[in-house]
C-alpha cells in the first residue's frame, strides 16, 4: 500500500492579511512568523506568494484555539486538544478510500441552538464535522471529494464565514476563509455565503454524494436539500453514517489518550465528592463541575445525574434538586470532557460515608458483577456488547438470588432494565447506530455499568427496598487486558469507606 503522504502545516501570511485589511484587493503588507510549527513535505498545491513584514501570530484572533495564540492548550502541530493536523488528514484519507470512486462526502457543521430569545448555549460542532475537520465554527461546510485509488488521493473543501471586523466586535473572532487553507488545511477554501457556486464546482463529475444531513423534512427539502439539489442535480445521495462509523469506533492512541486525561481527572473529582458530606443534589453537582474546570478539562461532559435514595432507581433523573440525607445512597453519574472527548462513570455510596449491612450486600452483587464484566474487554475473550450484557445479567442474576431474590420471569427486566454499556469517544453515546453485536476489538472504548434498581413493593425483600445502586467505568479494550479508563474513581466498599475515617 502506498504510505501516506505527511500533512504541510502551512503559515498565515494571506490570513493576517484579510485579517487586518478586509479588502482582498489591496496589496499584501505583513506576514505570520509560525517558525515554531514543524516542517512536514511541502504540498505542492500549496505554494503562496509571501508579503514582507513579519507580526506574531500570537497577536491573531481565531475562532478558537491554536497552538500559537494557546501554547498551553495545543501542543505545536495540533489542531485540538491532542489531535494533530497531520492525525486529522489520515481520518479524511482513510474515509475516501473506504468510498466507492467518484464519491464527495458533505459535511454541514452544526448550528447555534438557542436557549431563549437572544440567549444561546455554548456552541458544540457536529461530531462527524469535527472528527474530520477538527473546525470548531458554525455556519461551515466541508466537502471531501475522493480523486483517485491511493490512500490520501482525496480533495479537501472548507466553506465558512469571511473575516468581518465589524460583525466580530459583536459576536467575538471567527477564524475566516484564508485560516481554513493556512490552519486547517482545506486544499480549496472559500465564503459560506458562495456555498451554491462553490460546491457546483466541487461536485462536477461525482456520482454519489454521502450525508447525513437532512435533506428533506415533513416531505419538504431542507435548506440544505435545496443547496444540494442546485449544486449536484439529481446526484444520487447515501447515508455516510455506516462508513465513518466503523472509523470512529475504534480509537487511535491520541483519543485514547484524551480520554484517559478525561477519566482521570474526573475520577479524582468523584473520589474527592465522596470524602466530603453532601446536604444537597445541587451543591454535589456544582462541586464537580467546578473540579472539572480547575483540573483543566473542558467541563463537564454530559447533564450529570445526581440522585439521593429512591431518585436512584429513575435512570436518567437530572433536576438535582433535592436533599440528601445521611441513611440513603446517592448515585452519580457524572464526566468531565477533554478535547472534545468524554468519559462516563458512575459510583454510588451512602450518603453518611457508612454502608449499612443491606447496602453493602447489594452494593458488593453490583460490584462483582462489573468486575468480572470489565476483565472481558479484551480482544482475546471475543465478546461483544450484547454478549458481555447476557454475561453480566447472569452474573446479576446469580449474586441476586444469594441474597434471597426471586429472580423468575421478568425480574431481571425489572431490576436491570437497561444494556450494560455503549460505546463512548466524541458523544456520550458513540458512533449512533454502531451495532453492539460487533466482536470488540482493540481500540474499541466501551462503558461497563450494571445496575441494580429495587422498587419499593412486596415483590422483593424488605430490606433492599427502595435502593438504585449503578457502578460504571469507561474502558478501552486491550489486546489482552483492558484499560480502564476512570480508574480513579474508587469503587471498594473498603475504600469508599476510608475516605471518611
Amino acid at each position: 500500500m502506498k504510505k501516506l503522504r505527511q500533512l504541510p502545516l502551512r503559515q498565515l501570511e494571506r490570513h493576517l492579511t484579510r485579517y487586518l485589511q478586509p479588502n482582498p484587493a489591496s496589496p499584501p503588507l505583513y506576514k505570520t512568523s509560525f517558525s515554531n510549527r514543524p516542517k512536514l513535505k511541502s504540498n505542492p498545491i500549496c505554494t503562496r506568494g509571501y508579503s514582507t513584514t513579519a507580526i506574531s501570530a500570537s497577536d491573531l484572533l481565531f475562532g478558537q484555539p491554536v497552538h500559537e495564540t494557546h501554547p498551553h492548550l495545543l501542543a505545536p502541530a495540533e489542531l485540538t486538544p491532542g489531535i494533530t493536523a497531520q492525525e486529522y488528514h489520515e481520518r479524511r484519507a482513510a474515509l475516501c478510500q473506504s468510498l466507492p470512486p467518484d464519491s464527495a462526502v458533505l459535511l454541514p457543521a452544526a448550528t447555534l441552538k438557542y436557549r431563549s430569545g437572544a440567549v444561546f448555549y455554548p456552541f458544540r460542532q457536529e461530531s462527524n464535522f469535527f472528527y474530520l475537520t477538527g473546525f470548531s465554527e458554525p455556519d461551515s461546510l466541508a466537502v471531501l471529494r475522493r480523486t483517485g485509488d491511493e490512500l490520501g488521493d482525496y480533495t479537501f473543501h472548507l466553506y465558512c464565514r469571511p473575516k468581518d471586523p465589524k460583525a466580530e466586535q459583536w459576536s467575538g473572532p471567527w477564524s475566516g476563509v484564508d485560516a481554513a487553507r493556512d490552519v486547517w488545511n482545506a486544499d480549496e477554501a472559500g465564503d459560506i455565503g458562495r456555498a451554491e457556486n462553490l460546491l457546483a464546482d466541487a461536485l462536477k463529475g461525482v456520482e454519489r454524494i454521502f450525508t447525513d444531513a437532512e435533506l428533506t423534512k415533513y416531505g419538504t427539502p431542507t435548506k440544505f436539500g435545496n443547496l444540494v439539489r442546485a449544486a449536484a442535480g439529481n446526484t444520487s445521495t447515501l447515508p455516510l453514517k455506516s462508513h465513518i462509523n466503523v472509523l470512529r469506533a475504534v480509537k487511535s492512541p491520541a483519543e485514547i489518550a484524551n480520554m484517559r486525561h478525561a477519566g482521570r481527572e474526573s475520577g479524582r473529582a468523584l473520589t474527592e465528592a465522596m470524602r466530603q458530606p453532601w446536604k444537597s443534589e445541587k451543591e454535589l453537582a456544582a462541586f464537580l463541575d467546578y473540579q472539572y474546570q480547575v483540573s483543566g478539562l473542558d467541563g463537564q461532559a454530559y447533564i450529570p445525574v445526581v440522585a439521593g435514595g429512591s431518585k436512584a432507581l429513575l435512570i436518567h433523573y437530572v433536576l438535582n434538586n433535592g436533599t440528601l440525607n445521611d441513611s440513603e445512597f446517592v448515585l452519580v453519574d457524572a464526566g468531565g470532557e477533554y478535547g472534545t472527548y468524554i468519559t462516563d462513570i458512575t459510583r454510588t455510596w451512602p450518603v453518611s460515608g457508612k454502608f449499612s449491612p443491606p447496602q453493602k450486600d447489594l452494593y458488593n452483587a453490583v460490584l462483582r458483577a462489573q468486575r468480572s464484566s470489565v476483565s472481558l474487554c479484551r480482544a482475546s475473550a471475543n465478546v461483544t456488547l450484547d454478549k458481555l450484557h447476557q454475561i453480566t445479567e447472569n452474573a446479576l442474576r446469580d449474586q441476586l438470588q444469594q441474597l434471597g431474590f426471586d429472580v423468575s420471569g421478568d425480574a431481571l427486566g425489572v431490576l436491570f432494565p437497561h444494556h450494560v454499556g455503549h460505546y463512548v469517544g466524541l458523544d456520550v453515546h458513540d458512533v449512533p447506530g454502531y451495532p453492539r453485536n460487533v466482536v470488540l476489538k482493540e481500540g474499541h472504548c466501551v462503558t461497563v455499568e450494571p445496575g441494580v434498581y429495587v422498587p419499593d413493593d412486596e415483590r422483593w425483600p424488605k430490606a433492599f427496598r427502595g435502593l438504585g445502586i449503578r457502578i460504571e467505568d469507561s474502558v478501552c479494550v486491550g489486546g489482552e487486558n483492558p484499560l480502564v479508563l476512570t480508574t480513579e474513581a474508587v469503587k471498594e466498599v473498603d475504600d469508599i469507606e476510608a475516605l471518611r475515617s
